[in-house]
Formats: C-alpha cells, structure tokens, sequence
C-alpha cells in the first residue's frame, strides 16, 4: 500500500469507470420520481420527468477558477444526493460563448500572432479562429470538470452557439418581439471606439474622477484627458453675437451640424431658425453653416 494518497490515480481511474458506465445519463423513460432544480430559473418546476441541473456554463475565455470549483462541488453534492434518493437526476454540462470578451482576447491573439486586425482577417475567418479557441480552450474546462468528479452527464454536452441554443435563441428572440416585449428604438448606448460595436452596462467600468484626470485609453497611444467641460462659442449670422457650447469631448465639433435650444429659454427666443458659423480647418478654411433649431420634445 502506498504510504501517500495519490489523486492522480485514484480518481483518474474512478471517473472513467463512472462515465464509462452511463451512471451520470438520464433516462427519459423513467418512472422515478421527478424533482428539479433549475440554476437559471427563480421557481422550482415539477411536471418534468427528471431532477435536471444546469450547470451555470463557465465563459469559453479561460480556464476554471476556485469560484467554478465552490459552484460545482455544491451542485454536485445535490444532483448525487437526489441520485442516490432515488431520482431521476439530469445535470447539463455546457460552456458559455462569452461574447465581447472571447471576440476581445481572439483579436489580441491575432493580433499578437499575426499582426492582423479582425477587420483585415475577415468575418468567416475570425469565426473560425473563435471555434479554434473555444475547442482548445473548451476542452481544458472540461477536462477540469472531470478532475473534479462532477457527475455530468456527458451526452448531453452543450455549448451556447452551437446550432441548437441558437436556434433556440433566435425563435426566443423572434417570439419577444413579435408580443412586443423587446424592441429597436433611438436609446443612449455604450459605444466601444475599439470594439467598434455598443456594449452592455455590465460590460462598463465605471470611474469616478475629480478634476481634470489623464488616463490611458486602449487604441491611444498618449494619455486622454478626462473630468474637462470645455465652452467654446460659435459666431452668429448677421452680427447677432455668439452662442456658448459646453462638452468634455470637444473633438466631436467638427461633426456638428446643429445646434439645439430649449423653445421656452427667453435668452434664445430671437435666435430660433437662425444659423451659426462652424469653422473647420481642411487644407483650405471654410465655413459651415449650422442652423439653430428647438423642439418642444428637447429635455434639459
């Protein structure tokens, strides 16, 4: 007898006997009886004919980490209890596409490998390059389950943008929208000038700042300024003065091309469809005009 446990032994060969012998599958046939636990529901369902788990899956973009382990090891501390019970058990193995962050690290990579944008490689040849990672990557996580002991059933191993979770997905979307309950509309986005596409709110950090802050901003290669509310005036038509704007991007002028003012403000009352001057400095200087315009929908 070995004076030492040796888990690399022990278990390796334990798990393989397991899924070897089918103990993890469920059988739709059945006559158990059913209990659930749904990990993405807020309810516990009982008209099913089998206790089902969904394993919470872990983002494609790296490996497990001691918060995946806590989650699995009380998921399958349950699904074997139930198992054992006498249950029906199903717990669903599958990994999460990650969307912004996987497309964030496979663009590093190309870039780092190849020297090439995702715009210079294409849309195909990027989505293989995601499916390359997630293959390489997909298999250490699951490798990790297995070391674990989670008791899976392997069958039924998903993943979040293989064809039928997005099918799936699509019919949820295309049903959403046709009951009205999502929609397109004008909305304030998070716009990623890198990514080149709106992210959620999720996806933003957020950054308190007092004063004027320099902080590097990914794609610049010097410090950007923040925390500066710039006023700038532009001149008026016809000797009628100037009209003061305020921005903390005051780059963005050079993309104006009207002015909005509050229709009740008395100190712009004379100046409703009237235009102001826009200066852009090309290889020649010229002018634009930019008219002054209200709306009674404008909210200050």
């Amino acid at each position: 007898m070995a004076q030492n446990y040796n888990p690399n032994t022990v278990e390796k060969s334990w798990y393989e006997w397991w899924e070897k012998s089918n103990f993890f599958q469920a059988d739709p046939k059945s006559s158990k009886p059913p209990f659930v636990i749904a990990s993405f529901c807020t309810s516990l369902y009982h008209r099913v004919l089998a206790c089902w788990v969904v394993l919470p899956p872990p983002n494609v973009t790296e490996a497990l980490h001691i918060g995946h382990a806590l989650t699995t090891a009380i998921e399958d501390t349950i699904i074997r209890w139930k198992r054992m019970s006498g249950y029906n058990t199903l717990w669903v193995p599958g990994m999460d596409h990650a969307g912004i962050a996987t497309q964030v690290v496979v663009e590093k990579k190309i870039m780092r490998e190849q020297k090439l944008t995702r715009h210079q490689v294409g849309r195909d040849r990027f989505v293989d390059e995601v499916w390359k990672w997630k293959n390489e990557y997909g298999g250490t996580i699951l490798k990790q389950l297995r070391r674990l002991g989670a008791s899976l059933d392997w069958s039924r191993e998903c993943f979040t943008m293989d064809e039928k979770r997005s099918r799936a997905v699509t019919e949820a979307f295309v049903r959403l929208h046709k009951q009205g309950l999502i929609y397109r509309d004008i909305r304030l986005v998070n716009w990623d000038c890198v990514l080149r596409t709106a992210i959620s709110d999720i996806e933003v950090d957020y950054i308190d700042i007092k004063g004027r802050t320099p902080l590097r901003v990914l794609g610049y290669e010097t410090p950007v300024e923040f925390g500066v509310l710039t006023s700038f005036a532009y001149p008026l038509e016809w000797d009628l003065g100037e009209i003061v704007v305020a921005t903390t991007r005051v780059e963005t002028m050079l993309g104006d091309t009207a002015i909005a003012i509050h229709p009740d403000d008395p100190r712009y009352k004379h100046l409703h469809r009237k235009f102001a001057i826009h200066l852009s400095h090309n290889l020649i200087l010229c002018t634009l005009k930019l008219i002054l315009f209200s709306r009674l929908a404008i909210s200050i």
